[in-house]
């Protein structure tokens, strides 16, 4: 069994219309005029169990929409969601502590009370044992480094030690299934990785399901394998993370320094040009005449150095959005 189903899932908000002035406000009040907005439309896919997946899309695309479906935030306007066994719009509580929903933008943790204060209270509402409670928060402390921030207030804590214990409440009831929404979301380079490699961990360890959304494609690479694409509130692309780039991304990065600047006129004979600045450039090559087209570069041009890599994944995603389809 499937532990998360999105089955044609679709949430259509209808909105109040009012012109300006006096006379629209007066129309607003006696003969309110509504359109409809479409935030998701008809997406479908499903997680197995310890699945750890990316969920890609552009800001709007109806990610966090979503997300808050398949936690029972939002009823759906059609379409049925599933989450281990259980419809989410019921709340019902054996569904509800076998769930955690993380936002980066928004916090859970009570500001002037200390770290442990906030955890004991997640630990009351959830019912934990004393004992599993304090080797649970042994445990993630050690992980993320918090030994010695669990005694000050949580407005004393800087943002990467913040969020690291937003995932330390989030988690501290065991849960099954994670709907993470940007964790790292302007978090520096240091806190995102110990974030990744927490969440790796422990999704490891517990057999944990996750669904994960994040503009730092840095995180989809290091824990998905697998990624959902929407766009405009509809599904692009469900499958590998090497089967998106293969897909849309049919060529290669040529890396270049020259012993002397090329512009980009000379350097578009050789491919798409990404970066050219002084003697450094950066070409997109279609993979058939990659050969060929490295042959030619390092016969006609004074190369120093030469690379070949895939192109970075937000360029490949930044492609996927800007097209908009798969096919």
């Amino acid at each position: 069994m499937p532990v998360v189903i999105a089955d044609r899932l679709t949430k259509v908000y209808r909105v109040a219309e009012k012109a300006p002035g006096f006379s629209g406000t007066l129309r607003h009040f006696f003969a309110r005029r509504y359109k409809e907005i479409v935030a998701v439309k008809e997406v479908s896919f499903v997680l197995e169990a310890g699945e750890i997946v990316g969920f890609l899309g552009p800001n709007g695309a109806g990610k966090t929409t979503t997300l808050k479906m398949l936690t029972g935030l939002l009823y759906p306007t059609a379409g049925r969601a599933e989450v281990l066994g259980f419809r989410p719009q019921d709340r019902r509580p054996a569904f509800l502590k076998q769930i955690t929903l993380v936002m980066g933008n928004k916090a859970q943790l009570l500001w002037d009370l200390p770290v442990l204060d906030t955890l004991r209270i997640n630990a009351a509402i959830y019912e934990i044992p004393e004992a599993e409670y304090r080797e649970r928060v042994r445990r993630f402390a050690a992980l993320l480094e918090l030994e010695d921030v669990l005694t000050q207030p949580v407005r004393k804590l800087s943002l990467g030690q913040r969020m690291k214990v937003e995932l330390m409440a989030a988690l501290l009831h065991h849960p099954k299934v994670l709907f993470l929404d940007e964790p790292t979301l302007g978090l520096d380079v240091n806190a995102q990785s110990a974030v990744r490699d927490f969440v790796r961990t422990y999704a490891r360890e517990n057999g944990a399901t996750v669904l994960l959304t994040s503009h730092y494609m840095a995180d989809i690479e290091a824990l998905a394998e697998r990624v959902v694409v929407i766009h405009e509130g509809r599904l692009l692309f469900d499958g590998g993370l090497r089967a998106l780039l293969a897909r849309f991304a049919p060529y290669k990065e040529v890396r270049l320094e020259l012993s002397s600047p090329a512009d980009r006129a000379r350097l578009a004979v050789y491919g798409e040009v990404v970066e050219a600045r002084g003697p450094v450039a950066r070409l997109l090559v279609e993979k058939t005449r990659l050969t060929a087209a490295v042959a030619r570069i390092l016969a006609e041009l004074p190369v120093r150095d030469l690379a070949v890599e895939e192109p970075p994944l937000e360029d490949v995603i930044g492609r996927v959005f800007r097209e908009g389809r798969v096919a």
